[in-house]
């Protein structure tokens, strides 16, 4: 299931986020760093999708 969000986070990276953790501070973020540039956007989706946290919803 990772490896399909992490393709969505390259392709659309705030979708990658949200399905990772939902309408949180993290999937805002995402959007501004999207907004400012598409490669930070990227960066900041990997991370939070690789990380070894459980997902809070």
């Amino acid at each position: 299931m990772d490896l399909i969000r992490i393709i969505f986070a390259i392709l659309l990276p705030p979708l990658g986020v949200f399905l990772q953790v939902g309408l949180g501070k993290h999937f805002w973020l995402n959007i501004l760093l999207t907004i400012l540039g598409y490669i930070p956007g990227i960066v900041h989706a990997v991370y939070i999708i690789a990380r070894d946290e459980p997902a809070r919803v």
